[in-house]
């Protein structure tokens, strides 16, 4: 979804071979699932939502974050497509339909003026671990109107690497872009494609990515299927495979790139993103829009999203082996008298080598461990001043860290970093989190 030029030239590309689309299907049209189904055998679900919440009501925030306006912060503006869309949380925009359903609705003022909905999955941390597999999932319903009527809509389901989030995706398209559905104009259609290296041209030919072009999807906008990805580390070369209804139709293999752009794109953690965009440099290749021909309040409506691993690192890692974190005042980051009860606390203490002080970045580094459990925010806290704690390993976002290329730990539930209490250089300060503002109570270095 980043990037004007790449769609239009991906637009383009896809035109000149209308004629020999390679048909999706007439699948049979999926209905909506009344639960989310079970992952595939041997994979373990790791995140799911079937927005079972009541009629007319926002998401769970501890599980989704609402984009707001026309842009990350200190991002690109029309977030980085040319879109004319101001996205809110209204529910207006964005809401549960109360039969298992999500509903993102994009709707015209009388001005002319559109608003629409994009939400985030709170977790940056979906990724394949070492020698394993990664699924993203949805089940979906594309807007259903075509013609002149559908010109400027643009549908997504989506995912950006974890390093997007709070940093306005200024790192894209190296961070990596997976784009397992997409449609626009109301095409009934299918674009797959990977982000990756650097814009323009580069490995992966930016601003138009490795793609599917464009492929036909019957009954996509009249029914649910769904779409999937799945990033697999466990064969030579790894690959990334896009999924219709359970029918693999494309694949992107590493070996297509260089090893360093491969792994800056796909090595690490994603965060999931639906959205409705209207208008922007992808449906304007296709005919543009909108116009005041364009039909407002046809939504995308989602049954559900699901994530899964397989094989590889999924287990954490056993207590010891780890690595000291010092902040910048030279005391370590430090699990209070080795104890292993949840709720512990979290505190600066001299640098002395023990279990304590042993820290593993897992979950393709976005997960901090010590002794077999996680740095966790206090109760999920998101105010400044709340306190960081041990506590089981429990894939919430307050367990999240993202490094920065500041030297800070990011949590992106709280929008807020780790920090060392009024850069305190007294033994045993508990932590916390704080406004993130670059200093060194906020550095943290970890040690080889």
């Amino acid at each position: 979804m980043l990037g004007i030029s790449r769609r239009r030239r991906r637009a383009l590309r896809a035109l000149a071979g209308v004629a020999a689309l390679a048909v999706i299907g007439t699948l049979g049209t999926t209905s909506a699932q009344a639960a989310v189904p079970p992952p595939p055998s041997g994979w373990t679900q790791v995140f799911a939502d079937d927005f079972t919440g009541a009629a007319n009501t926002g998401l769970n925030t501890s599980s989704w974050l609402y984009d707001i306006g026309t842009g990350y912060p200190g991002g690109a503006a029309g977030w980085g497509t040319g879109e004319i869309e101001t996205m809110t949380n209204s529910t207006a925009n964005v809401y549960q339909g109360g039969s298992g359903h999500l509903v993102i609705k994009p709707i015209r003022d009388g001005a002319g003026r559109w608003t629409s909905g994009r939400v985030e999955t709170q977790r940056t941390d979906f990724a394949a671990p070492a020698g394993g597999k990664l699924r993203l999932e949805a089940s979906l319903q594309q807007p259903n109107v075509s013609g002149a009527a559908a010109a400027g809509y643009w549908p997504a389901f989506w995912s950006l690497g974890a390093a997007a989030r709070g940093t306005g995706a200024s790192g894209w398209p190296g961070i990596g872009e997976i784009d397992i559905m997409e449609d626009i104009n109301g095409l009934s259609s299918e674009f797959a494609t990977l982000h990756c290296g650097v814009s323009p041209g580069g490995p992966c030919n930016e601003t138009t990515g490795l793609g599917s072009g464009q492929r036909a999807c019957g009954g996509c906008q009249t029914g649910f299927h769904t779409y999937a990805m799945e990033l697999d580390r466990s064969v030579s070369p790894e690959q990334i495979r896009w999924y219709l209804d359970g029918n693999n139709f494309f694949t992107v293999t590493a070996n297509q790139v260089d090893a360093t752009t491969w792994n800056n794109a796909t090595h690490h953690g994603f965060f999931m993103i639906l959205n409705v965009a209207i208008g922007g440099g992808f449906p304007a290749a296709f005919g543009g829009g909108p116009t005041a021909a364009t039909q407002s309040g046809v939504p995308m409506v989602v049954d559900y999203v699901s994530a899964a691993t397989s094989g590889g690192g999924t287990t954490p890692p056993p207590a010891g082996g780890g690595k000291s974190i010092t902040n910048g005042n030279g005391l370590c980051l430090d699990n209070n008298a080795a104890s292993t009860a949840n709720g512990n606390r979290i505190q600066i203490w001299d640098c002395n080598g023990s279990i304590a002080q042993q820290w593993t970045f897992v979950q393709a580094g976005t997960t901090l461990h010590v002794q077999g459990k996680c740095l966790d925010i206090t109760g999920g806290g998101t105010a400044n001043g709340t306190k960081v704690q041990l506590y089981d390993c429990n894939n919430t976002g307050a367990q999240v860290w993202i490094p920065q290329s500041n030297g800070s730990y990011y949590n992106p539930a709280s929008n807020r970093c780790l920090d060392n209490p009024a850069g305190s250089t007294t033994r045993g300060t508990q932590v916390q989190i704080w406004d993130c503002n670059g200093s060194g109570a906020q550095r943290w270095t970890l040690h080889a």
